[in-house]
C-alpha cells in the first residue's frame, strides 16, 4: 500500500510531461506538414554529374 504513495505521484509527473512535449511539439510546428516525409523516399535525388 505505501507503494502506492509513491508510484500515483510519479505517474502524475510522467503525465504532465507527455502533455507539455506534446504542446511543445504542436507549438514548434512537428506536426504541420505530415504528407510530405512519407512520400520524399520515393522522389528520386538529381543526380550530380562532375562535367
Amino acid at each position: 500500500m505505501s507503494m502506492l504513495f509513491a508510484l500515483i505521484p510519479l505517474a502524475m509527473l510522467l503525465l504532465a510531461f507527455a502533455i507539455w512535449a506534446f504542446f511543445w511539439a504542436v507549438r514548434s510546428g512537428q506536426f504541420d506538414d505530415l504528407d510530405t516525409p512519407p512520400v520524399q523516399i520515393l522522389l528520386d535525388d538529381e543526380a550530380e554529374s562532375d562535367d
